[in-house]
């Protein structure tokens, strides 16, 4: 992927990864465009970066993903790159009484959305790649977030399928695999102790000029080469299993 003279759709693009993303990709001359639920959120980084073009959409309604689509078609179609960042975390318990309904929440947001954008956005002829967020846990779940360890795994799956189904119609797909990040996912303060965003789109980049379709950091390319006994030891390690 070119990392430079791109129209980028960033999905989540104003928060935690997302925005440093969306910061970068404005430093490579590239078009941003952002969309997210808090348009108040979406006017901070416009006014931070006027250049930034943004889109108020709930993506866990199907009918709002339509409406996306569409306005990318006619407004911007010349679109040459779909990054699918955004994500929910919840940290709950299966015994939890509101538990089925995050989880609904997360399937939709995490498994849902990007599938219906890929399908919508492939239809673009001006679409060269796909970059698609997954997560080190992916590759060995952590229990405090069950549905979202599950939901990632899953997308690591679909990403590795959508390489080779669109490899015909001249798409790449890039698979972005973070490890925990210091951002709010999941909450404020959660993950206060992780490395910095900017860290981890330092070391993605280089990838990425590289022409690497793998992007990994730190746990996350730890994970990405473990054998099944070293996942299993990790499992346990994090997952306090004696």
């Amino acid at each position: 992927m070119n990392i430079s003279n791109n129209k980028i759709l960033i999905t989540g693009g104003a928060s935690g990864i997302g925005l440093g993303l969306t910061e970068r990709f404005v430093r490579e001359n590239n078009t941003v465009i952002i969309c997210g639920r808090r348009e108040s959120v979406l006017k901070e980084v416009s006014d931070k970066y006027p250049s930034v073009i943004t889109k108020v959409c709930d993506l866990s309604v199907s009918e709002e993903r339509e409406e996306l689509h569409k306005w990318i078609s006619e407004e911007h179609a010349d679109l040459s790159v779909l990054i699918n960042n955004a994500g929910m975390q919840n940290w709950m318990s299966v015994t939890d009484e509101d538990f089925f309904k995050r989880a609904q929440q997360e399937i939709s947001i995490n498994i849902e959305a990007p599938i219906h954008l890929t399908s919508l956005f492939v239809t673009l002829p001006s679409l060269k790649s796909i970059v698609n967020v997954t997560s080190g846990l992916s590759f060995v779940p952590l229990t405090k977030v069950p549905v979202y360890s599950a939901t990632k795994a899953f997308f690591h799956s679909f990403t590795l399928s959508l390489r080779e189904l669109v490899k015909s119609k001249g798409i790449e797909v890039i698979e972005m695999i973070p490890p925990a990040l210091n951002t709010d996912l999941g909450g404020k303060g959660l993950h206060d102790t992780a490395p910095p965003v900017s860290a981890f789109i330092d070391a993605i980049f280089e990838q990425m000029k590289q022409g690497q379709t793998e992007l990994t950091f730190g746990f996350s390319d730890l994970m990405h080469k473990a054998a099944p006994d070293e996942l299993r030891a990790t499992f346990n390690k994090m997952n306090g299993v004696v």
